[in-house]
């Protein structure tokens, strides 16, 4: 697998900075996710040759990360806290909005392949609860109006 050549360069710079290659696998993974799209099978051998691990070692790692998926996300993914501190100040309300206004479910993408969706656990943004996090943007003290209009700048950006 071929990765562009600014991917080429980060993982090199990563490596210069840690004695052992597998001390870079949980960014290289996010890297390559970033730009492929996904962890596809392909990605992950080409990832675990680089850091000397077998495919089943990179595999068990994406297991345990919610932040790595091994199926193709949308262009913008959209990780609604439903934890304690968000839950009680509405997030399970937000998510339930984000689900009827994008027409999906969690872990789902919309048919054109613009958003995902999905309900976590902590994005670490407790003190500004409801918060959500769009790819790595992170948005605080939601209403349902703040996502309506989030979420109509995103649909723009992808326009431009």
């Amino acid at each position: 697998m071929r990765f562009s050549d600014q991917l080429e360069t980060r993982i090199a710079t990563m490596l210069t900075h840690y004695p052992v290659k597998r001390s870079i696998l949980v960014p290289t993974l996010l890297f390559v996710q970033d730009e492929v799209g996904y962890l596809s099978d392909e990605a992950i051998a080409e990832v675990a040759k680089r850091v000397e691990l077998t495919e089943l070692e990179v595999r068990n790692v994406i297991s345990y990360y919610s932040m790595l998926s091994l199926k193709p996300k949308g262009k913008f993914n959209i990780q609604v806290c439903t934890n304690i501190c968000c839950m009680i100040r509405g997030g399970e309300s937000i998510f339930d909005h984000c689900k009827k206004k994008l027409g999906i479910g969690h872990k789902m993408t919309t048919p054109d392949g613009l958003f995902s969706l999905e309900e976590v656990e902590c994005i670490g943004a407790c003190s500004w609860a409801p918060a959500m996090q769009v790819n790595y943007d992170f948005h605080e003290n939601l209403t349902a109006e703040k996502v309506d209009a989030i979420l109509d700048d995103y649909k723009r950006k992808a326009q431009q």
